[in-house]
């Protein structure tokens, strides 16, 4: 917001002009507080950004990444294994070569602005969820082009919410996961392939006391049932079987027992 600027009189009825800042003074204030108002609006926990800066290489093609220690020590594990290096060989560099390079990218967005791209927003009028960006259709835009990504470990395209999630359950980030689940329940337009295999690499990537996004599989096979029962990959990975369609069994017996006793 731009300000109309006055001139002032001094006691001595002198009219006194604003000094005129170069444009580089300006531009160096700007950004001194776009700093200033971005620690302001960091979620609470987050730490000045004056600390050490740990390097990281990530994935197979040992990919580097930078964040600042006091921010990484936000998750415990981060926080963990930099104790772990510092009494081995005080080295300030992490290894993580079965992360996948984007999925580290979304976790240190959070770590830094406490969300990852396409950002989560409430809308006022509906008080209503959406993503950043929803409306864009083609490729062109962030949002809706980002609901898979192909993940290295699986060979396969899954989720991106689902492994982000997975991600922050190993990283000790309960907020993530919560973020993370909540974007998925408003992605569209995914198809069953790709739904089972998030789901069976969601299995895989959380312990067994893990219920939300579990839950989450569970009660979305269920309502789309017609749909995957005429899925070819269903069939293939039930005959591949697994605790995810224990707990589908489980959960449709639930299912049609409630139904009975509204009937």
């Amino acid at each position: 917001m731009f300000r109309r600027s006055f001139s002032s009189r001094s006691r001595a009825g002198k009219t006194v002009k604003a000094t005129k800042k170069r444009y580089d003074e300006q531009v160096k204030e700007k950004m001194q507080q776009g700093v200033a108002d971005g620690a302001d609006n960091m979620p609470a926990g987050r730490c000045a950004l004056t600390s050490p800066i740990i390097t990281m290489a990530v994935g197979q093609d040992q990919r580097l990444f930078a964040a600042h220690e006091d921010v990484l020590s936000i998750s415990p594990y981060f926080r963990d294994s930099l104790k772990e290096k510092s009494a081995d060989d005080g080295s300030k560099q992490l290894t993580l070569p079965d992360e996948d390079p984007e999925i580290l990218s979304c976790i240190l967005e959070f770590l830094y602005k406490g969300d990852y791209y396409p950002r989560l927003l409430r809308g006022k009028r509906r008080d209503s969820w959406h993503l950043e960006n929803a409306q864009d259709i083609d490729n062109t835009g962030r949002g809706s082009s980002e609901a898979t990504i192909f993940h290295p470990g699986v060979g396969d395209v899954v989720l991106r919410d689902t492994a982000v999630y997975c991600a922050a359950e190993k990283y000790g980030l309960e907020e993530l996961k919560r973020i993370a689940l909540r974007k998925q329940g408003l992605q569209i337009g995914i198809s069953a392939d790709v739904i089972l295999r998030s789901a069976r690499y969601a299995y895989d990537n959380t312990p067994d006391s893990e219920s939300r996004m579990r839950a989450h599989y569970l009660a979305l096979i269920i309502r789309s049932r017609k749909t995957f029962k005429r899925s070819g990959t269903m069939q293939m990975e039930m005959e591949i079987g697994g605790k995810l369609y224990f707990d589908l069994f489980v959960a449709m017996c639930n299912h049609m027992d409630d139904l009975a006793e509204i009937r």
